[in-house]
Parts: structure tokens; C-alpha cells; sequence
């Protein structure tokens, strides 16, 4: 019997959905500016939305990413430093391929973000923002993630107040985020779960006629 009903618990454990989902938003272009009062993006276009929770990607002109970031604590703007907790952090959709049409997330940096210059092997240079964010999920709910943004090389150069983004990442996971693709409905996962009974009680009886 408890091998049985062993089972019958992973079974039914395998057949309900995750309790917590991942999303990783990726965007590209835009205009970084800084000053001490902070950094900002604008313009930069959201390009990919991955859902790894149900193997699903979004690609294309998705929306927008927009942030800035509170004042300069630290260090300097061509050398990299830190900035202050605080600020804003908005990502956007357009609607395109199902995704919602609204914001998706509306946060702020709830940590002080770092500001690093990478100096490449030819000499050059590149910046990365990298940040912890907390704020609202489209559905109301509180969430938190982690974004990294990179600008594009300066050349020989140092950042002199503005420039452009390569490329940025911004990941969120755990209970509240929701994904965007498409999901078992409930009352699949009911049959679904339904059928594993099944299966475990033609197990439970083969079992028993194997007894001597």
C-alpha cells in the first residue's frame, strides 16, 4: 500500500503548476544619460520576452524599457561609482503577440545600483549598470528582480554624459510574477490529474496480483 500511495503523491504532485514563474525581459538602443543627480534611459526598445517556466518566447518591437536612477553616492561617472536607491524602473508592452498592453512592471531600484567601467583588452571602454528592483507586476501584485545594462564601447574614450545601450536584461522570478504564454487551463490540470489516478490505481492492482 505505501508504495501506492507514494505514487499517487508524485503523480499528483507532477500534474498542479508551478507556484512561482520567471520572466527575463531584454532590450536594446536608447539613450543613457547621467549626471551626479543619476542615470537615465529612454528610447531603449524591448525586443525579447522569455517565459523559461513554460519554454516560450516573445521577439520583435515589444514595448519599451525606461529607468533612472537616484543621485550619485560615490566614485565619478567615467571612472564608475554608486548610485542611491530610489528612482523609477518601468517596462512597457505594446500588445504584440498576445503580450498585455500596458506596463508590466512600475518599480524602483530598492537597492544602491553600481555603476562599473570595463576596460577591455584594446584599451576601450564599456559601463554596465547592474540593480535590484522592487515594485508592482501588471496583475497588482509586489515583486522584485535584477536588471543589468550595458552600454555601448566608448571607444579609447570615457563616459562623458551620454550614450547609447547596447543591451540590457532585466529578470524577475518567484510568487506574483505571471507569465504571458500560454498555460494548462484548470480544468485540464483537473483531468490531467484525474488521469494519473488512474494510472496509479491499474499500478496498485497490478501490484497486488503480483503478490504470492
Amino acid at each position: 500500500m505505501k508504495p501506492c500511495f507514494t505514487l499517487c503523491t508524485l503523480l499528483l504532485a507532477l500534474s498542479l503548476p508551478a507556484l512561482a514563474s520567471s520572466v527575463d525581459f531584454s532590450n536594446s538602443g536608447g539613450t543613457l544619460s547621467g549626471s551626479n543627480a543619476g542615470l537615465s534611459v529612454t528610447g531603449s526598445m524591448l525586443i525579447a520576452v522569455a517565459e523559461p517556466t513554460i519554454s516560450k518566447l516573445f521577439t520583435g518591437d515589444l514595448g519599451t524599457v525606461s529607468f533612472s536612477t537616484g543621485a550619485l553616492t560615490g566614485g565619478s561617472l567615467a571612472m564608475g561609482g554608486t548610485f542611491a536607491a530610489g528612482g523609477s524602473f518601468v517596462i512597457s508592452t505594446n500588445g504584440t503577440s498576445g503580450i498585455p498592453n500596458g506596463a508590466i512592471f512600475n518599480g524602483t531600484f530598492d537597492a544602491p545600483s553600481s555603476w562599473m567601467l570595463i576596460t577591455l583588452a584594446n584599451g576601450t571602454h564599456e559601463y554596465t549598470l547592474t540593480a535590484t528592483l522592487s515594485g508592482t507586476w501588471i496583475t497588482g501584485a509586489t515583486v522584485s528582480g535584477v536588471t543589468v545594462q550595458l552600454t555601448v564601447n566608448t571607444g579609447k574614450g570615457f563616459f562623458n554624459g551620454s550614450t547609447s545601450v547596447s543591451s540590457g536584461n532585466t529578470d524577475f522570478s518567484g510568487p506574483g510574477v505571471t507569465t504571458f504564454g500560454t498555460v494548462p487551463e484548470p480544468t485540464s490540470m483537473i483531468y490531467l490529474g484525474t488521469g494519473l489516478i488512474s494510472i496509479a490505481g491499474l499500478v496498485r492492482r497490478k501490484m497486488q496480483l503480483q503478490k504470492p
